[in-house]
């Protein structure tokens, strides 16, 4: 299971999947495990983030990524500086 980034899409990409209409989710530096039951798509407003896939190596993202994370993925988050994301199941 891979985490897939876009590093810093453009605003024409952002609009066309409907990004800005995501909700928006919240939270301060913290560690915690998390389990997708769905897809994620998100896009990070702000913050530094580490997720460690169970088994898997370390991925990083920050302001400006567009993340992907797989239904079914275990992880480990690791937020350095809070972060503020827009996010979308399914």
């Amino acid at each position: 299971m891979e985490i897939k980034i876009t590093r810093n899409p453009t605003g024409e990409e952002l609009e066309k999947m409907g990004v800005f209409d995501w909700p928006v989710w919240e939270k301060e530096t913290s560690k915690f495990p998390w389990h997708y039951d769905e897809k994620e798509t998100c896009y990070i407003l702000e913050g530094e983030v580490m997720v460690t896939p169970k088994g898997g190596k370390p991925v990083s993202f920050s302001k400006g990524d567009l993340v992907t994370f797989p239904e079914g993925m275990d992880c480990n988050w690791d937020i350095k500086k809070a972060v503020s994301k827009h996010y979308n199941f399914g």
